[in-house]
């Protein structure tokens, strides 16, 4: 699997499963583009970047934020001429049971895990229709394909990427882009190395592989289902999970 020259833009690259995939790209030979609320918060990824041998650009973005976004796109075509792949990775969570949700945090994550990803990928878009070469690989969850107590809002939006992702493959196929999901299980990233130790006993319980994922274990699925590979794979939905549902 080889990236070389490949310029690939990574959302949410700051930390966790983005900083991972930004990394496993680069090894790769790919050029990252990495995007965030905040440059500093970048620092670190692009540091790693360069140390496996990748060029590197970064990027403060909300994905709310079509602007931000535009001029992003705009400046990576200016710097590298090219948009060859489209990590739709930024996400938050902001969990509560229905009865309790509020409405502002139900609208806060729709826009970011599910308004983001149509803004991000229609950004960069012409540029994938004028190459006739392109993919579009979109964070969805198993939350997204089971549903999980307590998150009404983020089910709903790791369903619907789910859904964009089946209608674009459908759409843009026959224009050279390839659109594909990765749905993780419970996945080490900073956030979850903070729960209790018995609760992380109880997503390792969960999974026959008897551990969590690793924020590499899915920065692998990207890779793949972006490299030549997985060429003839699109509209999939790549469960990253360990099992977990079985």
């Amino acid at each position: 699997m080889n990236q070389t020259n490949q310029t690939v833009i990574v959302t949410g690259a700051a930390r966790g499963i983005g900083q991972a995939t930004a990394v496993a790209f680069a090894k790769k030979g790919a050029r990252l583009v990495l995007c965030d609320l905040k440059l500093e918060w970048l620092e670190e990824t692009a540091g790693f970047v360069r140390e496996a041998g990748g060029e590197v650009l970064t990027y403060e973005v909300d994905v709310v934020n079509r602007d931000s976004i535009t001029r992003m796109v705009a400046d990576v075509l200016q710097e590298w001429g090219r948009i060859d792949v489209l990590v739709n990775n930024a996400g938050i969570t902001a969990d509560a049971q229905l009865k309790k949700m509020t409405e502002a945090s139900f609208d806060q994550v729709i826009d970011i895990n599910l308004k983001g990803v149509f803004n991000c990928t229609q950004a960069v878009l012409p540029t994938m229709l004028e190459q006739q070469h392109g993919v579009i690989l979109n964070a969805s969850s198993v939350v997204g394909l089971y549903g999980n107590f307590g998150q009404t809002n983020y089910a709903a939006t790791k369903w619907g990427v789910i859904g964009m992702t089946k209608t674009w493959a459908k759409e843009l196929g026959k224009s050279g882009i390839r659109v594909n999901a990765v749905a993780p299980g419970f996945i080490a990233t900073p956030m979850v190395a903070k729960m209790p130790e018995n609760v992380l006993d109880m997503m390792k319980d969960k999974s026959p592989l008897k551990r969590l994922g690793t924020p590499e274990d899915v920065a692998n699925a990207y890779v793949f289902l972006a490299s030549e590979e997985a060429g003839f794979i699109t509209g999939a939905v790549l469960s990253v999970d360990g099992g977990v549902v079985l």
